[in-house]
């Protein structure tokens, strides 16, 4: 007699077990009745009816999925290998279930595809120099996409971009020669300011004779200040125009002597 009663007592236990779900704070599950879609339940407790309704819980996380490593031949014919990482989560856990079998796997897929057609359309040096600019351009197509499945890309980083040896080398080759013609154009105008200085300072001295002078004693001074055996004796501008003057006049009372015609 107890038994009869014990029986349907312990199958009603088993069942509420059986129907009683408890989602943490992170997780939504898909609740399907006969088969049919019927309701997002979660998080918390949530009862589900065996066999007659199902549920499927998916994680709202973000999600970090590394990239595979691609071959990729950009726009100027060079072949790298670029890996990159994809940050994305479930906004609409419906469309996540409903619209694709696996959305973790199409994700991926899509990602990769992405990633090959998008790196092709550019150049090597663009590539290295334009990371944040590829990036973007990437996240916004599989965004694009991946809407329809519920999901929100965050964000796309490219981590590596791989090149052969030789292709290494005569990126080194170029850079060297690109520093090389820095390094000339700065010493060109470098030269050309100098002369620009000189020109000015040469104005200046040919208005004022004394600034002339100055700049040939402190000349003479920075010769004297470096412990060289040469001596050197200052002989004032003044004595050097009286000189000359004295060889014009005795060239002109030189009888014989050519002077030029004044016309």
């Amino acid at each position: 007699m107890i038994l009869s009663y014990l029986v349907p007592v312990v199958l009603v236990v088993l069942l509420i077990a059986a129907s009683i779900r408890i989602l943490p704070e992170y997780k939504r599950g898909v609740v399907f009745f006969l088969g049919r879609y019927q309701v997002v339940k979660g998080p918390g407790l949530v009862i589900v009816i065996p066999g007659i309704q199902k549920m499927q819980v998916v994680d709202l996380r973000v999600i970090t999925m590394d990239v595979p490593e691609q071959d990729v031949i950009s726009q100027d014919n060079v072949t790298v290998k670029v890996n990159a990482v994809l940050y994305f989560r479930v906004v609409d856990p419906e469309k996540a279930i409903i619209q694709v079998e696996n959305f973790t796997q199409a994700t991926s897929q899509l990602a990769q595809t992405t990633l090959r057609s998008v790196l092709g359309k550019h150049d090597l040096d663009e590539m290295l120099s334009e990371r944040d600019k590829l990036n973007d351009d990437i996240q916004e197509i599989i965004d694009a996409q991946t809407d329809a499945w519920g999901i929100k890309v965050a964000n796309v980083e490219i981590k590596h971009v791989d090149l052969d040896e030789s292709m290494i080398r005569a990126i080194a080759r170029q850079a060297e020669a690109e520093r090389e013609r820095r390094a000339k154009v700065i010493h060109a105008e470098g030269e050309l300011q100098a002369s620009k200085k000189l020109v000015e300072a040469a104005n200046v001295m040919q208005e004022n004779s004394a600034a002339l002078q100055l700049r040939y004693l402190q000349t003479m001074s920075d010769m004297s200040n470096k412990n060289a055996s040469t001596i050197v004796f200052p002989l004032p501008m003044d004595i050097m125009e009286a000189f000359k003057d004295m060889k014009a006049k005795h060239t002109a009372s030189t009888p014989g002597t050519k002077q030029d015609d004044p016309s």
